[in-house]
């Protein structure tokens, strides 16, 4: 029996400050159901596979995107070779509007490859797309991205952003796991990828794989399992492992990465880097006391760590904004240069 995240219906939230601190403070993945059944896309996907396409293509401006091309026998599962050397799928250049009619022109060909197309820019790809679909509760700033393609499986990855993904056409099914779960996962190569982040290697198995991945089975029934339809919505903190599968012939998705918490430029996934190289190959003694320093100054699970001080002693560990965050950041740049 699979676990659901919390679900809410879209209507019910009233803007950008009701969804931060109902939804975002939480840290927790929430489908949002009929967030944008309004959008006209929504309303194109409701029929056949061709109008959706024949409404996409109304925005079209002959940019190339890359496609990937598997054969039938993967079914859409765009993974790596059983040596974690290449991959099993072909990377091909098309443009925008010939890759859509080849998904649309192949959907009933059972020998013909799969077709997925993903991450591609709206603004450069389908410029008035999210002028006529857009998203109430995320800021006009916040730029969209398209994912289109026949049934597939995108192996369970996390991103370093917040995820906004509404679906548009078919259906899609969200498998997702804590982030305090990735030493269970077993993480693949972080710098030979099919698409940018690390999978996980057992989260992504093809089943009676167990034995590789011992550590895997006792957080296997732990995963949240959302169902999407049209009009649905799923936002997914940064740092959730998900896998995605597109269950119908035909799917579309459009989704918004961005940093809800943002104080400045600089994004965490930035200092988790830069402490692999400053701390990770020190003694296993030296990293616990970074550790212990980290877990009071950075994580603050006791709370402040000057608390014991009026707030006006608290000089560099006070609030961010308005002159700490670009204080600190200085130092930390002066350090790098040596200076």
């Amino acid at each position: 029996m699979s676990l659901s995240p919390t679900e809410l219906a879209g209507c019910d939230l009233s803007g950008l400050e009701d969804f931060r601190e109902r939804v975002l403070e939480a840290a927790r993945p929430v489908v949002l159901r009929g967030l944008v059944a309004d959008w006209p896309a929504v309303r194109a996907g409701r029929g056949a596979p061709r109008d959706l396409a024949r409404y996409l293509a109304t925005f079209d401006v002959g940019l190339r995107v890359e496609a990937f091309l598997g054969d039938r026998c993967i079914a859409g599962k765009y993974f790596y070779t059983p040596d974690l050397e290449g991959f099993n799928f072909e990377r091909r250049t098309l443009k925008f509007l010939e890759a859509l009619a080849l998904m649309v022109e192949t959907i009933e060909q059972p020998q013909a490859q799969t077709i997925y197309v993903g991450s591609v820019p709206v603004a450069e790809c389908m410029p008035g797309f999210a002028a006529a679909n857009r998203v109430s509760l995320l800021p006009a700033s916040v730029p969209a991205r398209i994912w289109i393609g026949h049934p597939s499986n995108v192996s369970s990855h996390y991103d370093t952003f917040d995820n906004l993904a509404c679906v548009i056409g078919g259906r899609r099914r969200f498998t997702l796991y804590a982030p305090e779960h990735i030493g269970k996962l077993y993480v693949g190569p972080i710098d030979h990828t099919m698409a940018g982040p690390p999978v996980s290697l057992a989260a992504s198995a093809e089943p009676g794989c167990a034995e590789r991945y011992p550590l895997f089975e006792s957080i296997r029934e732990q995963a949240l399992v959302a169902e999407l339809e049209p009009g649905d919505a799923l936002y997914l903190p940064k740092l959730w492992w998900h896998q995605v599968e597109s269950t119908a012939p035909f799917n579309v998705m459009v989704n918004h990465w961005w940093d809800a918490f943002s104080a400045g430029p600089d994004a965490p996934y930035t200092s988790l880097l830069y402490a692999m190289i400053t701390i990770a190959e020190r003694p296993f003694a030296e990293r616990q006391a970074w550790k212990a320093f980290f877990e009071h100054f950075v994580f603050r699970t006791h709370g402040h760590p000057l608390a014991h001080l009026p707030p006006q002693q608290h000089g560099l560990l006070g609030p961010l904004k308005p002159d700490n965050y670009g204080r600190i950041r200085a130092g930390i740049m002066r350090m790098m240069r040596g200076g």
